[in-house]
């Protein structure tokens, strides 16, 4: 039986579970509609993240923004006015000021606007083992490379202290996906 479960509330229970055994082909056929920015995604942060918001039935959205982790673009926030959702290609683990970025995003961001990424939970990838931290603690030590670790728990208080609600999180091969939408009350 597949485990299921999804965050729909503010409050995180500890017990619940990040959905697992995603079945890409249920939910993601054969694309046949070419779109630029669904290719670049697709390009740059792999296919189970077109697959993911495909099951999250957003692939088509006309005002999708996408945040390469390779390439840097600056906006202000006249131009994320009309966004209303926000792709987040680079992992969070490798974000180096995470709790300024996910600032700077929540408030620059409208509200109720999606907000989706991904990370490597550290439990799930390596469990407890104290022996394997160590070592990817080493890695990181000699490449000079960030690597958070961070769990879903952790990145879910992490969203809602900066004014996200976290709508969605799904673990595909390795990867847990989240989607969260921005949920402070607008300025003007």
């Amino acid at each position: 039986m597949e485990n299921t479960s999804v965050l729909n509330k503010s409050d995180i229970n500890i017990d619940s579970k990040v959905r697992t055994n995603f079945n890409v082909t249920k939910f993601y056929p054969e694309r046949t509609i070419e779109n630029p920015v669904i290719d670049n995604l697709v390009a740059e942060g792999g296919e189970n993240f077109s697959h993911y918001l495909n099951w999250l039935g957003l692939v088509n959205d006309p005002s999708l923004l996408v945040l390469s982790s390779r390439h840097h673009f600056y906006y202000d926030s006249s131009e994320l006015k009309g966004v209303t959702t926000l792709i987040n290609l680079k992992k969070l683990n490798l974000i180096k000021h995470l709790d300024s970025f996910l600032h700077t995003v929540c408030h620059a961001l409208s509200p109720k606007t999606n907000f989706i990424g991904c990370f490597s939970d550290w439990k799930i990838q390596n469990g407890n083992r104290l022996s394997s931290r160590m070592y990817k603690g080493f890695i990181n030590f000699l490449d000079s490379k960030i690597d958070i670790e961070v769990d879903k728990k952790g990145v879910s208080r992490l969203l809602e202290s900066h004014g996200f609600k976290v709508i969605d999180m799904t673990e595909i091969n390795g990867l847990t996906y989240f989607r969260a939408q921005n949920n402070r009350r607008s300025v003007e």
